[in-house]
């Protein structure tokens, strides 16, 4: 009687996730686990330990989510607060596991977690799948380690490989091990009453699709798309794509779908640009690991640009001169959540309004956005501050510009009380700087 593990982490839904599907079909008995929170091996100083509220929320949701549906099939979903490399060697021993599934990340330290688990287990079977990425690396016509430097170059070999079926849903499933305590850590720290929009969890992210697809937005997208405020305007696929809970492959059916329902136009078009945007900065994680963190990114240029704490704090808690960036960063704190618009002109106002180090506002991202995931969150950082995967070396957003093209009655600006600032910026010195 074979006995698994699966370790969940950038997937949390039961269709089309073939690394679970695989374990479902090769083993007797499966653990399925959760780390909770996932562990990184090394943390900078630009690096946030700690989730912010909404970002927590929403994860809970969606693991309770999976938790459930789980159980309707008879397993449990063993959500535990100790790192993998801590709990998985001790469930590996007490039954007799043989066999430990993944899907893939992205992750160069969830990675390094998977590396050093195969180097203590040579004897046990390790299987990852691919289910965060609308290919497989095997379908890319290039090497990883080659990867085209610019999106658009990306774009033009990979715009014809055809987009695999989603999977058919599971239908049978392990028995999960009895004998295992199962200690409900997710619902003391759910929050019945947090007020958002976005619903963590697979059903709610399918629920969602359905909605949006039964409308006429995906006809508009282009035209609404940078808007600054609203449920409308976007898709807002991002929250559950980030955790896994949707799968790539089965929003690209449903938009096939709906295109031939409706006719494709330009905007139907631009949702599978900026899928294929997503798919790029994946394999951009992939490709350079490490370097998703260095300050001079993958091109080696160093920015001019510093820490200066004050201005840090005062861009994180929306007290600058600039009120568009104050009322991005106030609905960001809020509600886990911004516009792609503003996520541009705040990290431009960062990088060359304030000269702050990229990785500092990257950070901050990576702790509050429901929608973080570490491939688009870095790879967009490094583009604007110009060293990553932009052929410009700088990207400078005009503020004043942006806040007449897109919040010219500052309705924005008001409902996120951008004006609400003291009019400072500095009061230290460079005595105040971090010492490295």
């Amino acid at each position: 009687m074979a006995t698994g593990i699966y370790l969940f982490q950038n997937d949390l839904r039961l269709h089309d996730n073939p690394a679970f599907s695989l374990a479902c079909e090769e083993v007797d008995h499966l653990i399925c686990v959760y780390c909770l929170p996932p562990g990184n091996a090394n943390q900078y100083p630009y690096r946030m330990t700690q989730l912010g509220y909404a970002r927590q929320q929403f994860l809970l949701q969606s693991l309770d989510s999976l938790r459930e549906q789980l159980h309707s099939y008879g397993q449990v979903l063993h959500v535990l607060l100790e790192h993998p490399l801590d709990i998985l060697p001790q469930l590996i021993s007490q039954f007799s596991v043989s066999a430990v599934y993944s899907s893939e990340h992205a992750g160069i330290y969830e990675n390094r977690i998977w590396q050093t688990l195969q180097g203590r287990y040579p004897f046990l079977v390790f299987r990852q799948v691919a289910g965060h990425t609308l290919f497989d690396r095997t379908e890319l016509p290039f090497d990883i380690k080659e990867l085209p430097e610019t999106f658009s170059a990306f774009r033009r070999q990979v715009d014809d490989i055809p987009i695999r079926n989603p999977l058919s849903s599971i239908t049978r499933m392990p028995p999960a091990i009895k004998s295992i305590n199962d200690y409900d850590v997710v619902s003391p720290m759910l929050n019945s009453r947090h007020d958002n929009p976005f619903t963590g969890g697979e059903l709610a992210g399918l629920e969602h699709i359905k909605h949006y697809f039964a409308s006429d937005k995906p006809r508009n997208y282009k035209i609404t798309r940078n808007q600054l405020d609203g449920w409308d305007y976007s898709t807002k696929f991002s929250p559950w794509l980030a955790l896994g809970c949707l799968s790539p492959h089965t929003i690209i059916r449903v938009l096939e779908n709906y295109e031939h329902q409706h006719g494709a136009n330009d905007s139907t078009g631009w949702i599978k640009f900026e899928l294929l945007w997503r798919e790029y900065f994946q394999w951009y994680a992939h490709c350079y690991g490490t370097k998703m963190y260095h300050f001079a990114g993958i091109r080696n240029r160093r920015p001019h640009t510093a820490f200066y704490p004050e201005r840090f704090r005062r861009w994180c808690e929306g007290n600058t001169p600039y009120p568009i960036v104050n009322a991005c960063m106030n609905q960001l704190r809020q509600t886990g959540f911004m516009s792609n618009r503003g996520r541009q002109l705040v990290a431009s106002c960062l990088v060359n309004e304030l000269e702050l180090d990229w990785r500092y506002g990257a950070g901050y991202f990576e702790q509050h956005l429901i929608d973080y995931d570490l491939a688009s969150n870095w790879g967009n950082w490094q583009y604007l501050a110009g060293v990553g995967a932009d052929p410009r070396e700088h990207r400078r957003f005009n503020l004043d510009k942006q806040t007449a093209q897109y919040d010219p009655e500052q309705r924005f600006i008001r409902s996120w009380q951008g004006n609400k600032h003291d009019g400072g910026m500095d009061s230290v010195d460079a005595a105040d700087w971090p010492i490295y």
